[in-house]
């Protein structure tokens, strides 16, 4: 046999070999050598220029091949290959999502598509260059430490002096041992306008902005940092009455992966659409086409709830700083950013001056040299160190003229000026040399003195030269959330069998219920007086003697139930009246006392609360003589599910029967609208519109010319450009002033509405047309204000418009208003409108600093909304919500 142990025998102590390496130290020393070198030199980026490594040495390597000209991706990556010790692949990658972000890289050829997520084109067929921008604030050889590549052969810079805060304009992510990064993209010009607040000493509030566009509630940013989440919406409006159509997608997506959510949501029967259409080329343009029959807005909201329509995006803003991983907020990285472009700025400056004053002072020595004829002498000296001493005593008596003392240097260039400059100096031109390098010194020496003023000049610079078409895309909004189940289209059947006692969507031979969804809850009620609510399966069992079973919907405050029980075997008889909201799930319920052998008599449920008579019929018994009498449940008010009831009688009932089906004994709902989300709700959150009944409509009038009658459901999208919304009234006459961008003038029109129609447009169809103000008053009064014509303007003119045109067909394209040019239409205050109209001019709403932050503006516009509301609260109501 072999001498040789097995790799798995019994380690022997004894053995003589002490040369031991211990797994476990090994693992220790490597393990964190290798999880520092992938935090520090791969995964994270540093905070004083916001790079990684692999995109710094790109960058320097461009820098070094740069020449104006594009230049093969294939040979860039073959040069960076001297500085990033990885493969090839790495290098490509990191160029395209750099070339990507559309900032530093100037690129030409096929670099992939982030909307479709199309990759790049193979490295030798692209070329790439860097940007006027790149150039502008991210390379100075002057400022910037260098350290050895890493084979020693080459310098590479530690940090790259960059003057802008790069880090949050292009957005980075990385995966390291034990530690991940996440830093969102934020807008150029929001970056710029916040460097400029910090300068100047106030606070600034910045958000993401991402380069897909799209919705995005920024609510829980929390800064960037961890814990935080924003929740990223697509752009979805209606292309047509079955059509919808995606715009813009959400950030981190692609229209391949969204349409692929799609589909799957349609196949699980949570939507039910067509089919999907992308039609993406330049701009995201994907076609939902609907089923017949589906509600569009409902539609909107299940993708949202579905599909990749909607995603939760979380922040986690980590960087390296002095060599060590440091969680920062983004608002402290644009701080830190700021500061370092101001430090960066200043030794620019003192390195300008430097260079200035060398200048000065050479062109001063040159001058004395050869106006006093210095090298005339110079046969004289047969070396250096006696010239230099000649050079010295000539040059002592215009000491005080030089900025420092003459150097050896400084000699050294002077004997070296070839004799034809000297024959050829001109002493007036050397005269207006010194005069220009006086003015640059002190324009140097004024912009140290006020640093602070001439970075905000930079940055404003930055701004005016390449922030044009970088608006921000992304729009920031506050999102309501989706309840699941009220979008979810009915994509099964409920079935119950009621001898055995189950229910479920599997039961398909068994008696219909009603439509339903998977993720529905289903009510059931017992005649033994118990209730529970349960998940809708494919098949349960949900007891037997069942009264009433139904799909549950929470929080229906609406559907109102009905009963009549008896109290144990031989108790009184007992009637209540309850709704059932907020439950728990497979929890039984007694809707009576509690007593053993209680029995519902009657019960009803009732979608809308209505309030039925019923006749209840006694069993007969010695000394009674009435054996019969009616109830209505509409003089017995609605109280919890708890409640025990008010008494029927203690005599025993034989039944119950319905002698009269009753009318609601609820109110109308009191309905909201809350501009923040442009949706209606009934929890008194923006502004009101009144009280509406289930058959009432919703009137909505914009400004592309649109009016629309709206059901009140929750569920309801409406428009941005919103000009007025309130109860519809099939009574009044709508009066609109329109521009009419073909002929460039002011029209007035005023028609009856279509109660049947559901989205009508009433201006004309030139893209440029707009209305101006629309009035549903009896008799409306407007005042024109009129343009100045060769600097005389007429004086304002009060239009009554009921006088000025009788009501027409809706197709009528109306009177023009008048033949001068109109500076402005405002409405004028009636007796009518000031008990009915709240009016918001938009100028109240607008903000003439430009540069403030987009969380700012929002907070203003919430306060300014605020303070109109108090003013003018002792407005009757209902409100009618009007933004002249």
């Amino acid at each position: 046999m072999s001498d040789k142990k097995g790799l798995f025998e019994p380690f022997d102590s004894s053995s003589n070999d002490h040369n031991i390496t211990h797994l476990s130290g090994m693992y220790k020393n490597w393990f964190l050598d290798y999880a520092s070198y992938v935090i520090l030199e791969r995964a994270v980026p540093a905070i004083e220029d916001g790079m990684k490594p692999v995109h710094r040495r790109i960058l320097h390597s461009m820098w070094e091949m740069e020449d104006g000209r594009y230049n093969k991706v294939a040979n860039v990556i073959g040069n960076t290959m001297k500085y990033h010790p990885h493969g090839d692949a790495s290098i490509g990658d990191a160029m395209v999502q750099i070339g990507q972000k559309d900032l530093l890289i100037d690129m030409q050829g096929n670099w992939g598509n982030i909307f479709t997520g199309d990759s790049a084109a193979a490295p030798r067929y692209i070329e790439a260059r860097l940007s006027k921008f790149a150039l502008d604030v991210v390379f100075n050889p002057k400022t910037t430490t260098w350290q050895s590549s890493y084979d020693g052969r080459n310098k590479e810079p530690v940090t790259l002096p960059v003057k802008f805060p790069l880090l949050l304009a292009m957005g980075v992510e990385g995966i390291a041992v034990g530690l991940a990064c996440k830093i969102l993209p934020h807008n150029f010009c929001e970056l710029i306008d916040g460097s400029i607040a910090i300068l100047r000493g106030r606070k600034a509030e910045i958000v993401p902005d991402f380069p897909t566009g799209g919705l995005a509630d920024f609510s829980n940013y929390n800064d960037g940092l961890r814990g935080g989440r924003i929740r990223v919406r697509a752009r979805i409006g209606m292309y047509d009455k079955k059509t919808l159509v995606i715009s813009e997608i959400p950030f981190s997506t692609t229209t391949s992966s969204l349409i692929e959510s799609i589909l799957n949501a349609n196949e699980k029967g949570k939507i039910k659409v067509r089919k999907v259409e992308d039609n993406t080329a330049e701009n995201v343009e994907i076609l939902v086409h609907l089923a017949v029959g589906s509600d569009p807005d409902k539609t909107i909201d299940a993708l949202y709830a579905f599909t990749d329509c909607e995603l939760s995006i979380s922040p986690n803003a980590g960087v390296i700083e002095n060599d060590r991983p440091r969680f920062v907020g983004v608002n402290e990285m644009l701080k830190i950013s700021t500061h370092k472009t101001l430090e960066q700025l200043k030794r620019e400056l003192e390195l300008e001056l430097h260079e200035l004053q060398e200048k000065w002072h050479f062109a001063s020595l040159e001058k004395i040299f050869i106006k006093e004829e210095m090298y005339i002498d110079f046969k004289k000296y047969s070396d250096r160190e006696t010239l230099y001493q000649y050079l010295y005593e000539r040059f002592r008596p215009f000491k005080k003229k030089f900025l420092r003392e003459v150097q050896d240097e400084d000699l050294q260039k002077l004997t070296q000026i070839p004799m034809i400059r000297i024959t050829r100096f001109d002493s007036i031109k050397a005269d207006d040399l010194l005069k220009e390098l006086d003015l640059k010194i002190e324009q140097v020496k004024h912009h140290l003195i006020n640093l602070t003023d001439y970075a905000v000049e930079f940055f404003k610079d930055l701004k005016k030269k390449y922030g044009t078409g970088r608006e921000r895309k992304t729009e920031i909004k506050s999102f309501e959330n989706i309840v699941a189940s009220r979008v979810v289209i009915a994509n099964e059947k409920l079935y119950v069998n009621r001898e055995e006692g189950f229910a479920g969507y599997g039961l398909k031979k068994d008696e219909f219920v009603s439509d339903c969804s998977d993720i529905d809850d289903l009510i059931v009620f017992r005649k033994d007086g118990t209730m529970v609510v349960s998940k809708v399966q494919d098949k349960a069992f949900v007891g037997k003697d069942l009264l009433h079973i139904a799909i549950f919907k929470k929080n229906d405050e609406r559907t109102t139930y009905n009963l009549i029980y008896r109290d144990g075997p031989k108790g009184a008889v007992l009637m209540k009246r309850f709704n059932v909201t907020g439950i728990t799930r497979d929890k039984p319920y007694d809707l009576c006392k509690g007593t053993a052998g209680s029995e519902i008599l009657y019960f009803s449920a009732n979608p809308n609360g209505e309030a039925e008579r019923v006749t209840v019929f006694l069993k007969p018994a010695v000394a009674l003589r009435k054996l019969q009498f009616d109830l209505d449940f509409s003089e017995l008010a609605i109280k919890s599910r708890s409640s025990m009831g008010n008494m029927v009688t203690r005599n025993p009932v034989k039944k119950v029967v319905i002698k009269e089906k009753g009318m609601s004994t609820l109110g109308a709902h009191k309905v909201w609208f809350d501009e923040a989300v442009r949706r209606i709700n009934y929890d008194v959150k923006g502004t009101y519109l009144g009280e509406f009944m289930v058959e009432d409509k919703i009137l909505v009038v914009t400004t592309s010319g649109y009016y629309s009658l709206k059901a009140v459901e929750l569920t309801a999208h409406f428009d941005d450009d919103i000009i007025l919304m309130e109860k519809f009234d099939p009574a009044k006459i709508l009066t609109a002033v329109y521009w009419d961008g073909e002929s460039k003038l002011h029209f007035v029109k005023r028609f009856a509405l279509d109660a049947s129609s559901t989205r009508v447009h009433f201006i004309t169809e030139n893209p440029e047309s707009r209305v101006e103000l629309v009035s549903l008053e009896t008799a409306p009064v407007i005042n024109l204000q009129f343009a100045k014509i060769k600097g005389f303007a007429p004086k304002d003119e009060k239009v009554k418009l009921a006088d000025f045109i009788e009501v027409r067909n809706i197709k009528a394209k109306g009177n023009k208003l008048s033949p001068n040019k109109i500076k402005d239409v405002s409405p004028v205050e009636t007796a009518e409108s000031k008990k009915k109209t709240i009016a918001i001019p938009r100028e109240e709403i607008e903000f003439e600093n430009t540069s403030i932050s987009p969380v700012e503006a929002m907070r203003l516009a919430a306060k300014k909304k605020a303070e109109f509301e108090e003013k003018h609260k002792d407005l009757d109501k209902p409100n009618q919500l009007n933004l002249f």
